[in-house]
């Protein structure tokens, strides 16, 4: 079956879609509305982007679901599973299993690889420099889907309110049964929400954006779970050996959902 594959990315990848992207999730759009920011979000929000950057590693898990609509308008949710390692300033791994891959980004500060694990293929790019810079490859040089991206950059706020209209603080609620700070924000192209876990340790636990000038109003969503703020990493985990059998390429085709598209790969 054919299908537009009309699907919400992070606010980042929606901008620099626009044409408006410039360095470090700064945009030409208008700048963030004060006037119409909820003081309380605005300082949770500011909180959980201070605590997650500060922290020097982390370790999380997370569940994602990216909605796409087809020809005839139906809404189908592709459904993945997550794990995402940070070690500042420069290693990161991102492994994700889903509908179309089953997928390994590995960054050790010099060499950026992108190893589609089902398809026996892989891709290196030197890409020397820090997390913030692997990612803005990996998303708008690549077009791979780093999922929760926006969360994991050294100062993670000012690409996630670029461009806000307004911001709102709706109370707590409860995610994976941990209470939550709610706050929901509106931009000129997408709304988003982010649920913050109250108390001494702001982490995100679930983070919703919603394309809503795109028929259907597709959604991407993570939930987070069994965060760990002081991991112990095994030697070698940000290094990447080419399993055998497996094929370089200088490049792999992604598809419209931030996915490897590798005809007759396997």
């Amino acid at each position: 079956m054919t299908t537009t594959l009309q699907t919400p990315h992070s606010p980042r990848r929606l901008v620099f879609a626009a044409g408006l992207f410039l360095a470090y999730g700064l945009c030409s759009g208008p700048a963030l509305a004060t006037d119409s920011i909820d003081p309380d979000a605005d300082k949770i929000l500011r909180s959980m982007s201070s605590y997650v950057a500060n922290l020097p590693a982390l370790a999380v898990k997370a569940d994602v679901d990216n909605e796409i609509v087809d020809l005839n308008g139906q809404k189908l949710q592709l459904s993945s599973a997550v794990a995402i390692l940070v070690e500042r300033p420069g290693n990161l791994f991102i492994s994700r299993q889903g509908a179309f891959a089953d997928v390994e980004i590995i960054f050790d500060g010099n060499t950026l690889t992108l190893n589609g694990k089902n398809k026996k293929v892989y891709m290196q790019k030197e890409n020397p420099g820090n997390i913030d810079d692997a990612i803005k490859t990996i998303e708008t040089t690549i077009g791979l889907d780093a999922p929760g991206a926006d969360l994991f950059y050294s100062d993670p706020y000012p690409g996630l309110t670029s461009g806000a209209v307004s911001g709102s603080y709706l109370g707590t609620s409860y995610v994976n049964g941990i209470e939550c700070h709610y706050l929901a924000f509106r931009a000129a192209k997408v709304d988003w929400q982010v649920w913050v876990q109250t108390g001494d340790a702001p982490l995100p636990m679930k983070y919703i954006i919603t394309s809503k000038w795109i028929t259907g109003a597709p959604q991407y969503s993570i939930r987070f779970r069994e965060w760990d703020t002081a991991p112990s990493f095994e030697a070698g985990q940000f290094n990447f050996t080419a399993p055998e059998g497996a094929r370089k390429l200088d490049s792999i085709p992604v598809n419209e959902v931030g996915e490897f598209m590798i005809e007759g790969a396997e």
